[in-house]
């Protein structure tokens, strides 16, 4: 047991200093900068390009999910996530070993090229994701969650940042196993997560985007914008598009749905699909909808 609380207390002080490191010591590879500058700068593409002309430049609720971008991508780490998983991970290394396992790696890419490994993980995460995120809408305890996400009645690049804490738990679970299988040899794929940031934001951007051909490879906020409509379509009762950064895997799996191009395509929750309109209630709300169908 002391082992555990070792393992929180080094999380905590670590994650603590990481995150002041973060902040005041600005660099070309700090997160923090990398995620307010490209904010900023797809902000400004939506001023200044905007494809909704009549959306408001502070469009509903964007200091909503501004504080969301901060509170997912650093405070609940800080405060939670981060030592919890560790001990999670350590947990589950241990029951493993119970059995005599002591190695999972069943493909080892250590010693593939930098740029290959890159590539991989890349896709092989985001392949991952697409099927999360399909749980996400199909499996009901996971949309009451998901749903928080999906309450945004304007879309914006920040939209990308309003989704409640336990998909953070759900999505690292649900992709440990497999990443732990592929003996992925690079501990800093920087370039991965920066290149996900703002081909999601640009996703929920109010931007149009003509990918062309390209379109059947990645996702684009024409396209993505039919993920949020309000009114789910008779063929895709439970969702469609569930693509993060790559569409293919909707076309491949016949998930795929984009009629044409509408600017103005309502988009949120349902009507009679309740949802509160501040941070606290929408991390409750969830909760209570779980347990009530218990």
């Amino acid at each position: 047991m002391d082992k555990y609380w070792k393992i929180l207390y080094d999380a905590y002080s670590g994650y603590a200093q990481f995150f002041l490191n973060e902040i005041l010591k600005p660099s070309w590879h700090n997160y923090f900068y990398w995620l307010v500058g490209a904010s900023l700068l797809i902000w400004l593409a939506e001023i200044l390009f905007p494809w909704r002309k009549n959306q408001p430049l502070i469009r509903s609720h964007f200091w909503l999910d501004a504080f969301y971008l901060l509170w997912n991508y650093f405070l609940f780490a800080l405060i939670a996530y981060n030592a919890l998983s560790m001990v999670a991970v350590q947990a589950f290394n241990d029951f493993l070993s119970w059995f005599g396992i002591t190695n999972m790696v069943a493909l080892n890419v250590a010693t593939w090229p930098h740029w290959l490994q890159l590539v991989f993980i890349f896709v092989i995460r985001d392949f991952m994701q697409w099927a999360i995120h399909r749980l996400l809408h199909n499996v009901n305890w996971m949309w009451q969650f998901h749903k928080v996400h999906h309450s945004t009645k304007e879309m914006g690049f920040a939209a990308l940042m309003r989704y409640h804490w336990m998909e953070n738990i759900i999505y690292r679970s649900l992709e440990y196993i497999p990443l732990a299988m592929i003996g992925f040899g690079i501990s800093d794929f920087f370039i991965v997560h920066i290149f996900t940031l703002v081909t999601g934001q640009l996703g929920h951007a109010n931007l149009k985007i003509n990918l062309g051909p390209l379109k059947y490879i990645f996702n684009g906020p024409q396209m993505h914008l039919w993920h949020h409509a309000k009114e789910m379509p008779r063929e895709h009762p439970r969702g469609f598009n569930f693509g993060i950064t790559l569409s293919i895997w909707d076309y491949l799996f016949r998930t795929n749905y984009w009629p044409k191009n509408d600017a103005y395509l309502p988009v949120g929750l349902p009507d009679d699909d309740y949802m509160p309109e501040d941070f606290i209630g929408q991390n409750v709300q969830p909760f209570k909808n779980v347990f009530k169908k218990l």
